[in-house]
């Protein structure tokens, strides 16, 4: 970690791998099982200031640059996906874009409050007829005066069971895409958890349904009609650099996972690990694990250095990573067998958090789609040929 990290940061991500070890790890089953994320957990992850990882010290953070916070999450991550999730949203989607866009006033009444984990919020943007189609929204907002009055529906919103605000996307009869600051206990909301999720249980999913949801103007964040091209592009881009993160935690996870069970089992009067079939599957997973650090990194570097290709290598770090956890939790539960498929192990329960990195914060289209036009300029150049007589 010291390559990457000053010592100040190392330390940190330290403290948090012990505290991933000793409090996240073994409760990440019943987490998973219970569908409930401990509000004693979330409180704990408060008062260590980890909720703030990446935000300034002023307003409750630690100060991580991008890269100490890349492996900071990783190592949340690796312990239990739904804990990583509270970072995603609170830290990284709710939190930088606060940060960047926000008022003083805003930034200084919620940040350390989210930090404190006294407040926490949910990111609503999808609906029941939109997701990838971001700019589709239907939920919608008029102007009354000194307020606005919202109605519609959203849904798979993480960590929308249990907040205490959102901050809700909506669009107007002209078409501007606005961001509001929307309290949870606001007259006209109503809350659903989901239930029979695949992945990611204990995230709180729910849908959120405002009926004439009356918000004051101070409650917008950014500008109004900036909402698409500020907010959503802004906390999309700091969600996608958490979920690449995430997809190497589960990756290396479940590496570590297939490696210490192939020890351990034998058949045929073998370990599994001495027959050649694991080890391709061993080595497989530990190029796939090392590449997604590696790009995680990278992008972390950009970002740090305020690099413009950092959106861009952030995009592909997310893409490669979550293909990757899919695939190397696929074979950890192959080689765990029988065991693999029971929640016994924790095999079985990587796989299903893995897959549904390859859907939150753009799906796997999405990214290969922005990929491939990026590629297409960046290796657009015509070259000339001397063909020989």
């Amino acid at each position: 970690m010291n390559a990457h990290t000053c010592t100040s940061a190392a330390s940190i991500i330290e403290e948090a791998g012990q505290f991933a070890a000793e409090e996240v790890r073994p409760q990440a089953g019943l987490i998973d099982a219970s569908g409930e994320l401990p509000r004693s957990l979330i409180q704990r992850m408060g008062a260590l200031g980890y909720l703030g990882a990446s935000w300034p010290v002023e307003y409750g953070g630690l100060g991580l640059d991008p890269v100490a916070y890349g492996l900071f999450t990783e190592q949340i991550g690796k312990a239990c996906s739904n804990t990583r999730a509270m970072l995603t949203v609170q830290t990284s989607l709710l939190g930088e874009t606060i940060l960047r866009f926000g008022t003083e006033e805003q930034k200084s009444y919620w940040l350390p409050q989210m930090a404190k984990a006294e407040k926490l919020g949910a990111f609503a943007l999808s609906e029941p007829h939109v997701g990838s189609d971001a700019k589709s929204v239907q939920t919608t907002y008029r102007h009354e005066g000194d307020r606005f009055i919202l109605n519609g529906k959203k849904k798979w919103i993480t960590l929308a069971g249990i907040a205490d605000f959102f901050v809700v996307v909506a669009v107007d009869l002209s078409g501007q895409i606005t961001a509001f600051f929307v309290e949870s206990d606001r007259r006209g909301i109503d809350v659903k958890p989901l239930q029979g999720l695949l992945g990611n249980r204990a995230a709180h999913l729910a849908e959120i349904e405002f009926n004439e949801v009356e918000v004051p103007k101070e409650n917008v964040l950014g500008n109004v009609g900036g909402g698409f091209t500020y907010i959503v592009s802004t906390a999309l881009d700091h969600g996608r650099y958490s979920i690449a993160w995430a997809g190497a935690a589960i990756a290396a996870e479940a590496l570590e996972s297939m490696v210490s069970y192939s020890r351990s089992r034998s058949q045929f009067g073998e370990k599994l690990h001495q027959f050649q079939l694991i080890k391709g599957m061993i080595g497989d997973a530990v190029t796939k694990v090392h590449a997604a650090r590696s790009l995680c990194l990278n992008a972390g570097e950009l970002r740090r250095t305020g690099d413009a290709e950092a959106i861009h290598e952030t995009t592909i770090a997310k893409y490669f990573t979550s293909k990757a956890a899919l695939e190397v939790t696929n074979d950890n539960v192959q080689v765990h067998g029988g065991n693999g498929c029971h929640s016994d192990y924790p095999a079985e329960r990587l796989l299903r958090d893995a897959r549904v990195l390859e859907i939150i914060e753009g799906t796997s289209q999405i990214q290969q789609q922005v990929i491939a036009q990026y590629g297409l300029r960046k290796y657009g150049v015509k070259k000339r040929y001397t063909v020989k007589q």
